[in-house]
């Protein structure tokens, strides 16, 4: 600790017998302090208190029981393991959850008892929940914070976007305020009233973590989730999120857990898409959906360069199904939707929700980047009958002897192969469509392309054969981004690849 000290008093001592040391040096002007700065006025004050909310909302919270009849399989045993749904073997891993969780199945081993939340949406009888806390139902019973007990009908339930519409037979109900529409923002305080564990009326508390948020865990692209760090368990599902005004602004239904517990990251379905599911489920049964007929991709910043696009927003078109009102509206592969009436696509997963939520027959102005320049297409949505499921089979094994011998001679280094007419019928090509990927070389492969893919386009640009492939990308230069439009196990994407100086 003093070997520091020691040093810099023989380096004082060596300067003072320094001329230099001895040269006469001015005052040094004394630095004036920084004026005192205006104490910024607080941004956040108090915590809230809940108290007065949930006692007036509370009643028109109630609990859910769905009584399900177990189901015997055609070898006359009960459902395993193995026929349990894989989606919620990646929410819950190992530990699979309690009855009426979250995201989580009916009920053990596909029967017994389903417990979940719901409310009140009018004095009449109304109840909103969660499509899994009812599937399958034989009976479902709705239980008020007063102890009745009414048996339910199940008007309508929608799988896509996890919403049911319940009715019961009373009258003069307490019932809940909606929000309006994206209200919900990040940061908010919100609370959860359900029957987590089957405890009715347990109260939780937190803020809104982000909105518009793709839940990738849940095949239910159509919906844009509130996540919350709200405290959310199995028994929650159904049951509503509320703002500090205790309005709705979502329903909860689902939770992202190793355990099948709360960890901090909850689902909502934001009220206004659960809204108009139940309107829908109401008046006609079901939920029509618009569809504009094509297959998207996330873009990052590897294929933004490569599609010369200014930044990294928008869906990027990998497939356009035939007939659809892409199609017929001009929209091609490779074209970046950037907006939708006016309201940009920041993502992908942007798209699904506003498209979906047109009614059949809709007419939008769909903006595309094309060839360095945005494209105003006018297109009519019509009604989605199912998800987009690309031409063809899978197409990781190689084809056989039947096809021509591979070649290469482009700046990529990527081996192709030419295919023959049966392969491109096995593959679900069209004819002249697409060239095999015997080597995809060091660039390529690092971006992800992989041997068995068909690689269909270079751009914009189809290639029908190995020769046409090596023709697209013989200018390529060391550090240029191309996109290249492959065909893996029946689905399309683009994958950027940036060639580097080893290649050619």
């Amino acid at each position: 600790m003093n070997r520091p000290l020691r040093s810099l008093a023989l380096v004082g001592a060596l300067a003072a017998l320094s001329p230099v040391a001895c040269t006469a040096q001015p005052p040094a002007t004394p630095i004036a302090p920084p004026p005192a700065a205006t104490p910024a006025a607080p941004l956040v004050s108090g915590l809230p208190d809940f108290t007065t909310l949930v006692q007036r909302v509370g009643p028109a919270v109630v609990n859910i029981r769905a009584e399900v009849t177990p189901r015997r399989s055609a070898r006359g045993q009960m459902p395993d393991e193995a026929e349990i749904p894989e989606i919620f073997r990646r929410f819950f891993g190992d530990e699979m959850p309690f009855p009426g969780g979250p995201g989580g199945p009916r009920g053990p081993r596909g029967g017994g008892t389903s417990l979940g939340s719901g409310f009140l949406i009018s004095d009449d009888g109304y109840v909103m929940t969660n499509h899994h806390v009812v599937e399958g139902a034989d009976e479902v019973k709705v239980t008020l914070s007063d102890r009745r007990e009414f048996t339910a009908k199940v008007i309508g339930s929608d799988e896509q976007s996890d919403v049911a519409l319940l009715k019961i037979d009373a009258k003069g109900l307490p019932f809940l305020r909606m929000a309006k529409a994206d209200s919900a923002k990040a940061g908010q305080w919100v609370v959860a009233i359900g029957s987590p564990f089957g405890l009715d009326h347990s109260v939780t508390a937190g803020i809104v973590s982000a909105v518009g948020r793709s839940n990738p865990y849940a095949n239910q692209q159509y919906v844009p989730f509130i996540q919350t760090d709200v405290a959310i368990n199995q028994g929650n599902s159904g049951g509503p999120l509320l703002n500090t005004g205790g309005e709705v602004v979502g329903i909860n239904s689902q939770i992202f857990s190793n355990s099948g517990g709360y960890m901090g990251v909850s689902f909502a379905i934001p009220i206004d898409v659960a809204m108009g599911a139940a309107e829908q489920l109401r008046t006609t049964g079901k939920v029509s959906r618009g569809q504009l007929g094509v297959q998207v991709q996330q873009i990052n910043g590897e294929s933004a360069k490569g599609l010369g696009l200014p930044d990294s927003s928008g869906a990027l078109v990998a497939d356009v199904v035939s007939g659809s009102p892409a199609e017929k509206a001009g929209i091609e592969r490779g074209d970046v939707i950037r907006a939708v009436n006016g309201r940009a696509i920041s993502q992908s997963s942007d798209l699904p929700p506003i498209i979906g939520a047109m009614a059949p027959g809709t007419k939008a102005k769909v903006t595309v980047f094309r060839n360095g320049k945005n494209v105003d297409l006018n297109v009519v949505v019509n009604e989605l009958e199912g998800p987009l499921v690309a031409a063809g089979g899978g197409n990781r094994t190689p084809p056989g002897s039947d096809s021509a011998r591979p070649t290469a001679g482009n700046a990529l280094g990527l081996v192709g192969q030419d295919l023959s007419v049966s392969e491109r019928q096995r593959l679900g090509l069209r004819a002249n469509e697409g060239v095999l990927v015997r080597n995809p070389g060091d660039a390529a492969g690092e971006a992800g392309l992989r041997p068995g893919d068909v690689v269909l386009s270079v751009g914009r640009n189809s290639v029908s054969n190995a020769t046409a492939l090596d023709r697209e990308l013989a200018g390529t230069k060391p550090g240029q981004t191309v996109m290249l439009l492959v065909r893996r196990d029946g689905a399309t994407q683009f994958i950027a690849v940036t060639a580097d100086s080893k290649t050619g």
